[in-house]
């Protein structure tokens, strides 16, 4: 599917705002896919683990079993997100949307911090463009399906939230 980046949409003014469809393109570094430095925090007995990209990070979020959590370390994003869709996946008792959620707006403060400049300094420059996680693999929870033309969209929220964040940060100093 080809995707135009330069969509735009009217703010309540009326005025335009741009409109970023996919994290494709000089987008991708919006992909919980993309290279980044983050720490998946302890929890309960487990110790914090470092992971090299939110998608690693986050699939290891989904279990409480530490091999698994380990092992996903070393597994490629792509390779890490279809472990977890296997039946035998030991999915953590709390499992929910909620946390789900939580985390992922954990992680991305991360990766937009300042332990990520380059970063951070992309997203920044993404204005105040809407960001749409748009796809056609079937994500309505965190991003947006073309072909159902549905989805709540939740990281391109999760992202303006960081950036937001990011910017009242930045104006207060």
């Amino acid at each position: 599917m080809t995707v135009n980046q330069g969509t735009y949409a009217l703010n309540e003014d009326a005025t335009p705002r741009r409109v970023v469809l996919a994290f494709r393109g000089r987008y991708q570094f919006l992909s919980n896919f993309w290279p980044c430095n983050v720490t998946l925090p302890a929890e309960g007995e487990l110790p914090a683990l470092e992971f090299d990209s939110t998608e690693k990070a986050y699939m290891a979020w989904k279990t409480l079993n530490w091999e698994t959590r380990t092992s996903i370390q070393s597994l490629k994003s792509g390779q890490a997100k279809r472990l977890t869709h296997l039946s035998d996946f030991p999915t953590r008792p709390d499992y929910s949307d909620a946390g789900r959620l939580t985390i992922m707006l954990e992680l991305n403060r991360q990766k937009y911090s300042p332990r990520n400049p380059r970063l951070r300094e992309q997203l920044l420059a993404t204005g105040n463009a809407v960001l749409m996680e748009g796809n056609d693999w079937g994500d309505t929870f965190f991003g947006f399906d073309y072909n159902r033309g549905y989805g709540q969209n939740h990281l391109g929220r999760i992202l303006m939230q960081v950036r937001a964040e990011i910017m009242e940060d930045i104006g207060a100093a």
